[in-house]
């Protein structure tokens, strides 16, 4: 909260405001697509009275409630500024059925990913599921990294399945212990190549993983350990496409993965793989997001408005 407030609020909002207004008055935008957590867009955008979108980078309520806390800090430009973000157009790619949004102007669209490309053969030849471990690309710069990575190998290392883990560009692999022979490690795959092959998706609950293995109708377990990923493995438990380890954060805002998770998450993806109704609730998922317009339809629906 103090970091919504505080630095998004109030300190990100003052440093970026005189640069944006040069850009605002040299280029006069008919539409500003900004971020929920940046605020100076919307300080110039509503005072010049130009059309405004806030596109999703979490849950509805989380991102309302996101609002509420820096409230304080954007009064300070304009009394009413914050109904006045809330009244925005609010885009996002997040299905109603794990998604209703308290937004009155919420419109949701599709991705169109290119055309994904096959997996180089890291499994020599192996045909067993394939399981996709990835706890995003922050994790690897957290003291909690290692520990999470080492507990991941050991719950799927005597799994009969290829485990493909990414890890992120800036995390050091000799922090790892042995990798068992069914697993391969890679900095970065290119997401959607991996989601058209894969069984079950393994992460810790970020949104970029997992609206997008659901987009894709890939089932999940889930390992929240910071942020809003807890409220996202609620959703996804809630809908039966995927099984979340643990309620909560237990009683903190952070849960790192310990050694007590490895048989938990190695018996949550033995069932998740097994049993075809998480693989279902995904598909059916997966049929409500691509109902909706593409992101080019949105802008040119917003534009037009």
């Amino acid at each position: 909260m103090l970091g919504n407030r505080e630095l998004f609020g109030r300190l990100a909002t003052a440093a970026m405001l005189p640069g944006l207004e040069r850009i605002v008055a040299g280029w006069g935008p008919d539409l500003v697509v900004r971020d929920p957590c940046e605020y100076a867009s919307a300080v110039i955008g509503h005072r010049e009275h130009i059309a405004m979108a806030q596109v999703a980078i979490g849950l509805a309520d989380v991102e309302w409630g996101s609002i509420e806390v820096a409230s304080a800090a954007l009064e300070v430009h304009r009394s009413g500024l914050t109904d006045e973000v809330r009244l925005t157009p609010y885009v996002t790619r997040f299905p109603a059925s794990l998604d209703s949004s308290p937004f009155p102007d919420t419109r949701r669209y599709r991705e169109t990913p290119g055309h994904p490309m096959p997996l180089p053969d890291w499994w020599d030849g192996s045909t067993a599921p394939l399981l996709y471990v990835s706890f995003g690309t922050v994790l690897g710069h957290m003291s909690m990294a290692a520990t999470a990575y080492r507990v991941a190998l050991a719950a799927v290392g005597e799994l009969d399945a290829r485990v493909l883990l990414t890890v992120g560009r800036r995390f050091d692999l000799d922090q790892l212990d042995a990798i068992p022979h069914n697993v391969h490690v890679e900095p970065w795959v290119n997401q959607p190549d991996v989601l058209a092959e894969a069984d079950v998706v393994v992460c810790h609950g970020g949104s970029g993983t997992t609206f997008g293995a659901l987009a894709a109708g890939v089932p999940l377990v889930i390992a929240p350990m910071f942020a809003d990923q807890f409220a996202n493995g609620a959703k996804v438990a809630a809908s039966g496409a995927g099984v979340t380890l643990g309620s909560g954060a237990a009683g903190g805002r952070r849960r790192p993965l310990s050694w007590a998770d490895g048989s938990p998450l190695a018996q949550a993806i033995e069932t998740v793989r097994r049993d075809r109704s998480y693989r279902l609730a995904a598909h059916q998922i997966a049929t409500e997001m691509a109902s909706a317009p593409t992101i080019d339809e949105l802008l040119m629906d917003l534009l037009a408005q």
